[in-house]
Order: C-alpha cells, then sequence, then structure tokens
C-alpha cells in the first residue's frame, strides 16, 4: 500500500467518523424530542405508544363508519 493509498484511506475514516458523530447528534435530538413531546424515553417506549394510538384510531374509523351507515340507513342517502 503506498501512501497515498494510507492518506486516502485515513481521509475516508476522517468522514466516516463525521458522519457517526453528526447521526449520534441527530439521534440525541430525536430522543431528546420523544422526551419532550411524548414522554418517552426509548423507541420501544415511541413504538408501544404509536400501537396504542394505531388502536384508537381503528376504534374510531369504526365508529365513524358505523355512524355513517346509520346516517344512510336512516336518511336513505
Amino acid at each position: 500500500m503506498t501512501e497515498k493509498n494510507l492518506l486516502e484511506l485515513k481521509d475516508q475514516i476522517d468522514e466516516a467518523k463525521a458522519s457517526v458523530a453528526e447521526l449520534k447528534g441527530q439521534q440525541t435530538i430525536l430522543m431528546q424530542q420523544l422526551k419532550t413531546n411524548y414522554n418517552c424515553k426509548s423507541i420501544e417506549e415511541a413504538e408501544t405508544l404509536l400501537a396504542k394510538w394505531k388502536k384508537e384510531v381503528d376504534k374510531m374509523q369504526i365508529q365513524i363508519d358505523e355512524g355513517l351507515k346509520e346516517l344512510e340507513e336512516k336518511y336513505n342517502i
């Protein structure tokens, strides 16, 4: 391996380190937002909360569908 190759490799490593640092910073910000906005301390807590919300949305959709059907039948729409 030549000196040029080693320098190129070093540059690639430095770029990768910078990318990792940037991604870790973004992750920290996103985790802070999860904590602040949704009181979730981990991704697992956020996934659990999301699943709960999805169930609630599904229930609401069923209620809306039933209400619409009832209105259609009542008013012959």
